[in-house]
């Protein structure tokens, strides 16, 4: 056997042997994605996302503090003023000295100065209260179904079926009928209020707009999303029919 096997590979080596005889390599079994390697995908592209909406947050906050900021040295303006105020006070005080009449006058209209300023400066700690609120409702995550307001960041409700909702109006001139729907993060209305009716008085009038109100109830749309893109909220807004 061991010499059979010296043959065999002098004839390898000496190009005796026919291409076909020679061995030829297995091919190598294609790598195979574990349960454990997807699972780590998928908690990669979840850290990704949380990692993503983590510096969204700290955006917002780093705006609320700039906003916070702002509002500080306002306040400082304004103590600053107050301070002028009383300096100037305490100084006509002791140059009207001879003059109590003159001076009392002249102090209560200071008072009245100073008292308004002291009510600017309760509106201005108010407003920027106001203001820190709204900032943490902004950066605070909305949940799906949340009923929200339409801003900038926030993409409306589209209405998938408009041109086939068409009221019925007899006796009204050409106008438009604007109707304020809530849609809910399914798509559907769940409530309609007439915004804007047609211009004029009278029962057709009357009949055309309550029409637009009640086919409005029939709109399906594809749900408004927050600012993320991903989350379906709730949103009043409004909606044209155009009666011609």
């Amino acid at each position: 056997m061991r010499v059979c096997h010296y043959l065999f590979t002098a004839m390898v080596i000496a190009g005796t042997l026919p291409a076909h005889a020679v061995p030829r390599p297995k091919p190598q079994p294609q790598p195979r994605i574990s349960v454990a390697q997807k699972q780590l995908q998928a908690d990669l592209a979840k850290v990704t996302a949380e990692r993503d909406d983590l510096k969204d947050r700290l955006a917002a906050t780093e705006s609320l503090q700039e906003d916070l900021a702002a509002s500080q040295k306002s306040r400082d303006l304004a103590r600053q003023e107050t301070e002028s105020i009383r300096k100037e006070l305490e100084q006509m005080k002791s140059n009207l000295a001879d003059n109590q009449g003159s001076a009392d006058a002249i102090l209560s209209d200071l008072q009245k100065t100073k008292a308004d300023l002291a009510a600017s400066l309760a509106a201005n700690e108010a407003l920027r209260a106001s203001l820190a609120a709204d900032r943490e409702k902004q950066a605070a995550p909305t949940g799906e179904g949340t009923l929200v307001t339409i801003t900038p960041d926030i993409t409306p409700a589209r209405p998938l079926n408009l041109n086939r909702v068409t009221p019925k109006a007899k006796k009204v001139s050409t106008g438009v009928v604007v109707v304020n729907v809530l849609v809910n993060e399914a798509g559907d209305v769940l409530e309609t209020r007439l915004l804007q009716g047609l211009p004029g008085q009278g029962p057709w009038i009357d009949q055309a707009n309550a029409a637009c109100v009640e086919q409005a109830k029939r709109l399906v749309f594809d749900p408004a999303r927050a600012a993320d893109g991903i989350t379906k909220v709730r949103v009043w807004q409004g909606v044209g029919f155009l009666l011609d």
